[in-house]
């Protein structure tokens, strides 16, 4: 079965009544778990986006105290997994200051992390290209944004200079 367009899955809502939109939508969340989270954003937390920030955080922190540390191979891997839970945080939200607040918070748990990452190169390169993404998404914010995270990326840059 091939999946069709945006533009004719748009069209094809539109006819819907809302009692079949509310239906599709719990038929939708029972499929996987990212259709029952992003649902819960949108219902529940999309309103109070410092809180749903906040939330994050505290998700985000669990799964660092959870990281393997045996050896920098178990570490990397657990590093990118929560990266990527952050990333689909972030994709639920949508909004740029999100994104710039928790990869600003992601890199700086990673400074905090020990063993440090300094002593792995490709922790080292994962931290880098952080700063490099926040970096590219501060010149989407407006300017008093921007002014308000320069100082924190200026930090996160001169700790891989050490």
């Amino acid at each position: 079965m091939k999946a069709v367009t945006v533009k004719e899955l748009n069209q094809e809502l539109l006819n819907r009544t809302p009692k079949e939109l509310r239906d599709l939508c719990l038929r939708l969340s029972r499929f996987k778990k990212e259709n029952k989270e992003l649902l819960t954003y949108i219902l529940f937390e999309s309103s109070d986006e410092a809180s749903y920030i906040g939330s994050v955080k505290e998700e985000l922190e669990r799964q660092f105290t959870e990281v393997n540390r045996k050896s920098y191979y178990f570490i990397k891997k657990g590093l990118r997994a929560i990266l990527r839970n952050t990333k689909k945080y972030i994709r639920y939200s949508q909004s740029k200051i999100t994104e710039v607040e928790l990869l600003i918070w992601y890199c700086k748990r990673m400074q905090k992390f020990t063993p440090s990452i300094n002593k792995n190169a490709a922790l080292r390169n994962l931290y880098a290209r952080q700063c490099t993404e926040i970096k590219s998404k501060l010149t989407l914010l407006h300017e008093d944004l921007q002014s308000d995270y320069e100082p924190e990326l200026k930090i996160l840059i001169e700790y891989l200079a050490r």
